[in-house]
Order: structure tokens, then C-alpha cells, then sequence
């Protein structure tokens, strides 16, 4: 499923300025449409993740990406350890919507960070590693949160199976591109997208339930599920009111039932009793 999401049009103004880096500046200095419109995230739900990819690890070690893949769901991260803004907003939103989750990276779902900046180097990937860590705190996330570098090529085919748009600016040595993260299913196939750079914590976890089919979370979550439905033109889940009426008519049922039921019982016991005592009494 492909749904492209143009950054140029009067619709999303807002959300061009609240999301694109240096879109003010850039519309400034005269950047052509043309331009703009090649920053961007074209959702491809569904999309296979090529997996085969090579990166290396913050130890510089030589990996597949299929490595962090297979068992639970991942948060994938695109940005550039160096950018001077848009990144770090990324990463801090990430950060606060982690904090606030009571699920743990390494335990119920990874997060995947990758540079699409192929100049970069393992050792500012641990760096950038060491201080989110430090500042998420949560015991094992060292094995759950991922930052990775790699090729050019490698970059590349990964950014374009989920639909990341970037260019970069030789006279500003910088990229422009969009904000935003996605979550991926164990299999590694495109789940869900969360644009800017804050997550609500309940969509987040509402992504990450769905993604890993139900197998990590509460009955309280399947519940929400039922309630709220994922708006892919928003990246956000919004109430399902048709949805809420039939679970209230559902609880209602219920609670009528576990109200009657005992009284049902009661009636029937003391009718049986009754007959039994009118019979005893005819002998």
C-alpha cells in the first residue's frame, strides 16, 4: 500500500513547518517546489524491509539488519547524528515517548536507529547511544536500542522501502528531509508511521501491540484497539465511536447479565424448594 503525503500543498502547511527541516529558511533562500517536493515520507504499509542489508553496529561491527528482526517489533529511526536540529528533536521525542511507555526496548519491541548520512562513523553512533541510554535509564534497553551506520547503497535501499525522502545540500553541508518514525513488524514488514517529533505514548503502544499481532500488551489494549482505528493520512489512531457503541452495548449485556443471572438462580432455587416442600407436605 503506497499513499504519498506532498509537502508542498496549503493542506499540510502547518505540518511542512512543524516537520521538515529548514523549510522556512529554505523557502528563504528561494528553494524551488521542485525541491521541496523531494523531501518526504511516502507511506508504504505492508512494504517488505529488505533485511539482507549491511550496517555496522556502534562497535563497528559488521551486521545484517535482519539481525535485530524475528521475534518482537521494532521502531525503526531515520536520521543523521550530526544534523544540528531536526534529529536531535526526533530522537528527544523518541526518547520522552519511551519514558512514558511501560513496554521496554530489549524486552517487548527494539528500536533501530540509522544514519542515511553514509560519512558517518560507528564511533558517533556510540556516542549518540551512550547519551540517549544514560538518559532512558531502563535496565537491558543497551540490547534493545540500536545505532547504526552504513553504505551508501545500503542507506538507499532501505530509505526507499519505507518511503523516506531526503535531499542533500552541498552549500550547507546538511540534509533536508522529514521527521518522523515507523514500526515495523517482527517479520519486518511496515506497520504503522508517526510523523513529527512527538509520539503520543497510547499510539505508539497502540502501533507496537498491533504490529507484533497481539502478542505483547494487556487485555486493555485490545480493548483500546476496538475503540480507536489508525488514520494513516494523520499517523495517529483516532476514536471509533461505531466501535465504542458496540463495545458499551457489549459491557451493558454483560452486566445485565452477571446482574440477572444470580437473581434467575435465586427465583429458580426457592420455586424448586417451594415444590418440594408442597410435596412433602401431600404425603
Amino acid at each position: 500500500m503506497k499513499q504519498r503525503l506532498p509537502v508542498i500543498t496549503l493542506f499540510i502547511a502547518s505540518f511542512v513547518l512543524t516537520t521538515f527541516v529548514g523549510v522556512t529558511t529554505a523557502r528563504g533562500q528561494g528553494y524551488s517546489p521542485e525541491f521541496l517536493s523531494q523531501i518526504g515520507i511516502d507511506q508504504r504499509l505492508d512494504e517488505q524491509v529488505p533485511l539482507d542489508l549491511d550496517f555496522r553496529n556502534e562497535q563497528g561491527k559488521e551486521i545484517r539488519l535482519g539481525d535485530y528482526f524475528g521475534e518482537k517489533p521494532v521502531i525503526l529511526v531515520l536520521v543523521y547524528y550530526e544534523c544540528p536540529m531536526l534529529c536531535t528533536e526526533v530522537l528527544n521525542g523518541v526518547l520522552r515517548s519511551l519514558r512514558a511507555l511501560s513496554f521496554t526496548a530489549g524486552q517487548e519491541f527494539d528500536v533501530v536507529t540509522v544514519s542515511f548520512d553514509p560519512e558517518e562513523t560507528p564511533v558517533l553512533a556510540l556516542t549518540k547511544k551512550r547519551m540517549y541510554l544514560e538518559r532512558y535509564n531502563r535496565p537491558g534497553a543497551a540490547d534493545g536500542w540500536h545505532f547504526l551506520t552504513g553504505s551508501e547503497e545500503s542507506i538507499r535501499r532501505l530509505t526507499e522501502a519505507v518511503g523516506f525522502r531526503y535531499v542533500y545540500v552541498p552549500a550547507r553541508d546538511q540534509f533536508a528531509h522529514a521527521s518522523g518514525i515507523m514500526v515495523l513488524t517482527p517479520t519486518g514488514k511496515v506497520s504503522r508511521y508517526f510523523y513529527g517529533v512527538e509520539y503520543p505514548t497510547r499510539d505508539l503502544r497502540l502501533g507496537l501491540v498491533e504490529a507484533a499481532a497481539n502478542r505483547i500488551g494487556s487485555a486493555v489494549d485490545q480493548v483500546l484497539l476496538l475503540c480507536f482505528h489508525y488514520d494513516p493520512t494523520t499517523g495517529k489512531y483516532g476514536f471509533v465511536i461505531m466501535n465504542a457503541i458496540r463495545f458499551a452495548a457489549l459491557v451493558t449485556v454483560v452486566g445485565l447479565g452477571m446482574f440477572m443471572v444470580p437473581g434467575f438462580l435465586r427465583d429458580r432455587k426457592k420455586t424448586r424448594l417451594a415444590r418440594q416442600a408442597e410435596q412433602s407436605a401431600g404425603r
